[in-house]
């Protein structure tokens, strides 16, 4: 019989340096103490029991010093790219690094040159923006066509801009933050074979690959065929998977020789090595011992989304939350209200003492929308759905069932 975990006890987070948290209370430090914010992607749940005890255990027979990578740690991460997503991957191909953040800012500066283009599928996770930006090279929107809450990539769009000389890489988002798409293999194929006829790299950020709802399934993009695998980096990490955000340990699979180099040498240039003998360990437990949590999490996502769709289905006229097909992170879209983004925050900040990320964070696409994030416990998601809707009544009265 498998063991039960617990996914309704809510750790509080105050003063405890949780980013979400302390932003919400540095905003408005009066809330009440069981306002939880729904904003960044972490979980508000506790971690495996198995990673807990396992890194206790560990801790009192290790030391703690310069701690690279080992044996058990390229073996865990082996197998369970194996197992999870039939990824073959060689222990040659992984590069650690302290996140798949810093791994796309240093693949921006590897891959890229001053003022040479990077193709983004719009809205997307605000750190690609960021990314680009600060580099010094220029951010190419390919925006998402929306139909009714379901994107699909504009490939005649892509296709153009891919051919532009100046556009040297493209960083994909799969699945994709913040609309949840589970990009089919069709779709992947497709954004191989424009990749590949115009000398486009790709930089495929798979955190999320491991969360899926019900029914779907993942293609790790690099799997498709030999001649993606060259071109490709791809982003991944136990870090959204089973809560470890904190520990500093993501996996980049860079199977091309000559550009796993450039990559490394980049990250030569700011220092940044990984000794995180914690995250090490903790990456280990994930993928050795923590499957069942896993598995069990997911059916309260799955749950979690399915709530708030019914709800937003039951009290709302023209306000929609649709299904995801995977992250924990679903795209609400408010844009009936007419708000305009701080305007849109406030009020939910405000008058529904509600915290989201708001959709403008995301690009332009993303104007009027709100994502939030389910991985909290089902009640006290309940509780922040209730808290907007009498906000919503007493505000918007006409777009209320």
């Amino acid at each position: 019989m498998s063991k039960k975990y617990d996914f309704e006890t809510l750790v509080s987070r105050k003063n405890q340096g949780s980013y979400k948290w302390d932003q919400m209370y540095k905003e408005y430090p009066d809330l009440p103490n069981d306002i939880v914010p729904f904003s960044v992607a972490d979980m508000e749940l506790q971690i495996a029991s198995e990673i807990k005890e396992g890194l206790k255990k560990y801790i009192d027979e290790a030391i703690l010093g310069y701690t690279g990578t080992y044996k058990e740690y390229f073996e865990a991460v082996i197998s369970w790219m194996k197992r999870r997503h039939d990824f073959d991957i060689q222990k040659e191909w992984i590069v650690t690094s302290s996140g798949v953040v810093s791994a796309l800012f240093d693949s921006v500066k590897a891959f890229t040159e001053k003022e040479d283009g990077v193709i983004v599928f719009t809205p997307v996770y605000y750190p690609f923006y960021s990314a680009i930006k600060l580099n010094g090279r220029k951010i190419i929107e390919c925006p998402l066509i929306e139909n009714e809450g379901r994107y699909t990539i504009d490939f005649e769009n892509f296709e153009k801009l891919a051919k532009e000389e100046k556009n040297k890489l493209l960083i994909l988002c799969s699945p994709h933050n913040p609309v949840g798409r589970v990009w089919t293999e069709e779709e992947l194929r497709k954004i191989g074979e424009i990749a590949l006829e115009n000398n486009l790299k790709i930089v495929s950020d798979e955190i999320h690959f491991d969360i899926l709802m019900e029914g779907e399934k993942h293609t790790v993009l690099q799997t498709l065929s030999e001649e993606l695998s060259e071109i490709t980096i791809t982003c991944t990490a136990p870090t959204k998977t089973f809560n470890l955000a904190g520990i500093g340990i993501s996996n980049i699979i860079i199977k091309n020789e000559k550009l796993r180099k450039k990559f490394i040498a980049e990250q030569g240039k700011s220092s940044a090595h990984v000794f995180a003998a914690l995250g090490y360990r903790a990456c280990i437990l994930a993928y050795t011992q923590s499957e069942e949590w896993f598995e069990q999490f997911l059916q309260l996502i799955n749950k979690n989304q399915k709530t708030v769709n019914k709800f937003f289905e039951e009290k709302f006229t023209e306000l929609r939350a649709p299904l995801i097909q995977g992250t924990y992170l679903q795209w609400i879209d408010f844009r009936a209200l007419g708000l305009k983004g701080e305007e849109l925050k406030k009020f939910m900040n405000e008058k529904a003492q509600i915290f989201f990320s708001e959709g403008y964070t995301f690009g332009k696409d993303g104007e009027g929308f709100e994502r939030i994030n389910l991985a909290a416990p089902t009640h006290i998601l309940e509780k922040g759905l209730e808290r907007l809707y009498e906000a919503i009544k007493k505000e918007y009265p006409n777009f209320c069932k």
